[in-house]
């Protein structure tokens, strides 16, 4: 990495363009007037005096002070013979109010082990990436048309040694075990909780202090580099959490940096987040924006990112947003949209898509803004996909009441569809929807344990059939019944239980099912790709639809019987006559459930059904979704079949 600054530097930073300002800020090391050492720098425009204080130095506040550059906002010095991972801080001055304080480095590449609160001097070089065939082709596992299915974990409490449950195991230990896991489960995709560095362990990662450093908690840089390209090498996709939206008030951090509110607004109805006691960035200022989208093109360039998931979009894009009246600041028309991060978030998405194609951003957004995942020059904010969020909460809140109501509520199960493409939606079951007594997955489902667990594996069918990529928090693929617990690990015990070892393995073939199916993930976003057989039993509390892919010869049929009644005879309609194929049924003895089911395949004659000329008659096992693959049967099928043709 170059490390000296220029004057086209600075103008590139202050009008926010420098895409890897992460080259020249912070601590970097080369080599100046014959001397191998570190140059510094540091944005802080109100300083009045800067020094570097470090290990080597004894932490002096005149041995090694900076002087400004240019025009002043950015300071910088030269110190020769720093070791690599030398501890450091910045000590500031102001020019108001005698504010003085210890920083830590806003670009530190690593830093000292929570709750130290130091920034540590970081050679990001060295490490021998193996995933260059994974990288040069990763634009075609993040497609709109492939198939997407999300692992989403925290690094702390997926799993912990068994011996020391208070140990965390670090990026290397962990590659071996996650590869061979999410391999075995069939995921595509593993999300991570943010892994940049953060003070306070119970925020999960969403309040970052240290933007530029994966969690010293863990390991090195080097070490998270080690888990990714493990990762990358198996086959799987990783995608970080970020947080541009807001930021801890930490001393040491970015808040009121250089004796002024120099990352985050000065007035409170726009600085402070009032919900997470945070401070909230100001996307007016042209260089803290420029610290964020370096962010986001760093994370993906030094580690190799496929993805970026962003917190919290509905927070930044409203002014009001969790404030009463005269709590918030309208926007320069009146209106209540933050108009700088709404172009923020656009130049992010642009950017990051224009440097690294095949790169993908995903948006956390909560409510009904248009156009979220559609490209930035079209009037959309550019993400690539977003979180649906109300078909999650409509779905939990049908799957958690008893059967015997319903029946009254089956719009919500069937509403989702009607904006289904609207937006490139993933259908997230995520770390939120597990812990603040939400309950544990399994846990929301009513009635006695073999009736939950068989809610729970309908519920995961359905999700499996309905168009949009999939997320899943860890510990729901085997049916954990407490919520998650950030301080200890998974409570993988309970595979000891024939119970649970079943749901595990259902949602294994579930997702093996998934990726092996292209009529469940090619037309996730074209209402070519679905079709309803009957969204209207809501007296049985029966759905039936179909998926198609590409291929307008094959097609499956999902049927969903959210009732413990079983139901003989039920006739569905279906596009064509033939065998079809019961490829995978939640009731199957072999996944926990009672054992009904059709044998294997049932045939299509020719009896109307639902406006269509075919129907299917079925056996519905209770609690259970029963899926069924069909083929279109034609004279060239016949004849290839027969050997009358090659």
């Amino acid at each position: 990495m170059s490390s000296f600054l220029t004057k086209k530097d600075v103008r590139l930073f202050q009008e926010g363009k420098h895409y890897r300002i992460y080259e020249k800020l912070g601590a970097h090391f080369t080599r100046s007037g014959g001397q191998d050492g570190v140059h510094f720098a540091v944005w802080a425009p109100n300083a009045a005096y800067i020094a570097v204080m470090g290990d080597w130095n004894d932490w002096s506040k005149q041995a090694h002070p900076m002087t400004r550059f240019g025009d002043g906002e950015i300071w910088t010095c030269f110190i020769p013979n720093i070791p690599n991972g030398q501890s450091y801080k910045y000590y500031l001055r102001s020019q108001y109010n005698n504010f003085e304080t210890d920083k830590a480095d806003p670009f530190a590449f690593a830093t000292e082990l929570v709750p130290q609160t130091a920034s540590r001097v970081w050679d990001l070089s060295g490490y021998e990436w193996k995933d260059q065939d994974w990288v040069a082709e990763r634009y075609k596992h993040n497609a709109a048309d492939a198939p997407i299915n999300i692992y989403e974990m925290h690094i702390g409490s997926w799993i912990r040694d068994p011996e020391n449950p208070k140990a965390f195991y670090g990026y290397r230990d962990l590659a071996p075990k996650l590869v061979e896991y999410l391999t075995k489960m069939n995921y595509t995709h593993v999300e991570f909780l943010p892994v940049m560095e953060h003070p306070f362990y119970g925020s999960w990662g969403y309040q970052t202090i240290a933007y530029y450093a994966p969690s010293s908690r863990f390991g090195t840089p080097q070490d998270f580099m080690f888990l990714v390209d493990a990762l990358h090498q198996a086959g799987i996709g990783v995608i970080l959490d970020w947080v541009p939206s807001h930021f801890p008030q930490d001393g040491h951090g970015l808040a009121y940096f250089d004796g002024t509110y120099l990352y985050e607004h000065a007035d409170p109805r726009q600085g402070v987040q009032v919900d997470w006691g945070t401070y909230i960035f100001n996307y007016g200022r042209n260089e803290v924006c420029n610290f964020l989208l370096s962010n986001a093109l760093f994370w993906i360039d030094q580690y190799h990112a496929d993805g970026l998931r962003v917190d919290a979009v509905a927070s930044m894009l409203y002014l009001d947003y969790s404030r009463k009246e005269g709590q918030w600041v309208a926007n320069k028309h009146g209106g209540r949209e933050n108009l700088e991060a709404i172009d923020f978030l656009r130049h992010v998405n642009q950017t990051v898509h224009d440097q690294f194609p095949g790169v993908v951003t995903i948006a956390e957004e909560s409510t009904s803004w248009p156009m979220v995942s559609r490209p930035a020059h079209l009037g959309g904010l550019g993400f690539d996909y977003k979180w649906n969020m109300g078909w999650m909460h409509d779905t939990l809140e049908y799957m958690s009441m008893d059967p015997i109501y319903r029946s009254y509520h089956h719009g919500k199960m069937t509403f989702g569809i009607w904006y289904a493409w609207s937006e490139n939606f993933i259908l997230p079951f995520s770390h939120d929807e597990v812990v603040h007594l939400k309950k544990a997955m399994a846990a929301k489902m009513p009635g006695d344990m073999w009736k939950q667990l068989a809610n729970l594996r309908l519920l995961y069918g359905y999700m499996t059939g309905h168009p949009g990529k999939q997320l899943l928090f860890m510990g729901g693929e085997f049916a954990q019944w407490h919520e998650w617990n950030h301080d200890r690990a998974l409570d993988w015990e309970l595979l000891n239980h024939p119970e649970h070892q079943k749901v595990h393995a259902w949602v294994q073939d579930l997702n093996r099912f998934y990726r092996e199916t292209p009529a469940l993930y090619e037309l996730d976003f074209d209402p070519k790709g679905f079709q309803w057989i009957d969204c209207n039993d809501n007296i049985r509390c029966i759905l039936s639809f179909l998926r198609f892919g590409k291929n307008e010869n094959e097609a499956i049929a999902f049927v969903c019987n959210f009732t413990p009644v079983p139901r003989h005879n039920y006739r569905i309609g279906v596009p064509w006559k033939g065998t079809w194929q019961e490829v995978l049924n939640s009731d199957s003895e072999f996944y926990g459930g009672s054992g009904m089911g059709n044998l294997g395949a049932v045939e299509a004659g020719y009896l109307p059904a639902h406006g269509r000329d075919f129907s299917l008659n079925l056996i519905l096992p209770p609690l259970a979704i029963v899926i069924l693959k069909g083929t279109r049967f034609n004279t060239e099928n016949a004849e290839l079949a027969e050997g009358k043709i090659e």
